[in-house]
């Protein structure tokens, strides 16, 4: 699966899609939409058209705009997932106070999650240090998705705060790894995905 993200998107529009049409795999767009229900069930309309596989929705903004952008995806074939970002990656606990959350991250991404699951989602974007708790609190048919996965090889966090190498996401029970600036950002990205391709293919196998 190939992620279309929001500077990509910015930067060419609907036809960033293309890239996915063009090397036969789905499109991850990564938008995070967040703005009231009206808003994000139209603009997840438009997502369907575009053909995306999935699309992520900030689980912050609450029943009513998850549940229209579920009964959207739904209505307009159901071709198109909708995927709740719990906790960004880039927030701490002295963050998530900051802004009002009384919880660390990983109890924070639980209350998201389950609200989120209550309003008919079934993916989840957290970080993979709280993988476990989530597949706890939600059960082996929900689909995990992590960001902050580093090479072994390379493992500086940047300004993500809570990151893992590949093997360690999906040994705490992700289903699906975002990698994006260690690919990008590299000198040979071509050599750094197929290394991470490699040591998730042994991770999935031990």
């Amino acid at each position: 699966m190939l992620k279309v993200g929001l500077e990509l998107f910015i930067a060419e529009g609907s036809e960033s899609l293309s890239l996915g049409r063009d090397l036969g795999v789905p499109i991850f767009l990564d938008l995070k939409l967040h703005d009231i229900p009206e808003t994000v069930e139209r603009a997840v309309g438009r997502v369907c058209a575009l053909g995306a596989r999935v699309v992520t929705v900030h689980a912050s903004g609450g029943p009513a705009m998850l549940t229209r952008a579920v009964q959207r995806a739904k209505s307009e074939g159901g071709h198109t997932d909708i995927v709740a970002v719990t906790v960004l990656t880039s927030l701490d606990a002295g963050d998530l106070s900051r802004i009002g959350f009384a919880a660390p991250p990983a109890e924070a991404a639980i209350t998201l999650a389950r609200m989120a699951a209550d309003c008919g989602v079934t993916h989840f974007v957290c970080s993979p240090h709280e993988a476990s708790a989530l597949r706890a609190a939600l059960g082996p048919k929900a689909t995990l998705i992590t960001p902050g996965i580093r090479p072994s090889s390379d493992a500086s966090a940047g300004d993500q705060k809570r990151v893992m190498t590949a093997a360690q996401a999906i040994g705490a029970g992700a289903d699906m790894l975002v990698v994006g600036r260690p690919i990008r950002d590299a000198a040979d990205p071509r050599a750094v995905a197929l290394s991470l391709a490699r040591e998730i293919k042994e991770a999935r196998s031990a």
